[in-house]
């Protein structure tokens, strides 16, 4: 498996739009400073996904992810890829039995497959969007990670990285 934690919030991206000739889009852009966390795990190799949408990103918020994802995976010992954040390798961090972590390379995003997750979610859900409130992010972020977990075969070709492939 590999995991990631992104951020999302109110504060607004602005990307570019197509439309038609002579046409200018609109977008609202806005700078209110509230985030979310969500926490995801991809399993490549069985098109399945586990994510949990939390306040903060710290051990407290991994320890109460890596439970979840015992929790979802326990008929499996789940080998997990993670980045090098101070809260994946900490001493109050507790690993349940059924999971291993192996930190990836610093710097080295590019071999998360997660971001992946990241860029779809982003790219359908948030950009050129101004949000009323953090429950609407949380609202439009759950609908977002809940429509990526319903299409098993999407989360295979956008996560199964040839480092990820695993071999009977």
């Amino acid at each position: 498996m590999a995991e990631d934690e992104g951020r999302f919030g109110r504060l607004g991206q602005v990307m570019s739009a197509w439309c038609g000739p002579g046409i200018w889009p609109e977008s609202g852009q806005q700078l209110v400073r509230e985030y979310l966390y969500s926490y995801v795990a991809v399993a490549p190799a069985l098109g399945m996904m586990t994510a949990l949408v939390l306040p903060y990103s710290n051990t407290e918020m991994m320890n109460l992810f890596l439970k979840q994802v015992s929790q979802d995976f326990s008929d499996y010992f789940v080998v997990m890829q993670v980045d090098g954040a101070a809260y994946h390798t900490g001493q109050a961090l507790v690993i349940p039995e059924n999971i291993r972590l192996i930190i990836q390379p610093p710097r080295s995003p590019e071999l998360n497959a997660v971001e992946h997750v990241w860029e779809e979610i982003r790219e359908k859900h948030f950009y050129n969007r101004v949000f009323d409130s953090l429950d609407a992010v949380s609202d439009t972020l759950c609908k977002g990670l809940k429509e990526l977990i319903d299409l098993p075969e999407k989360i295979t070709s956008m996560t199964n990285f040839p480092h990820m492939r695993i071999t009977f």
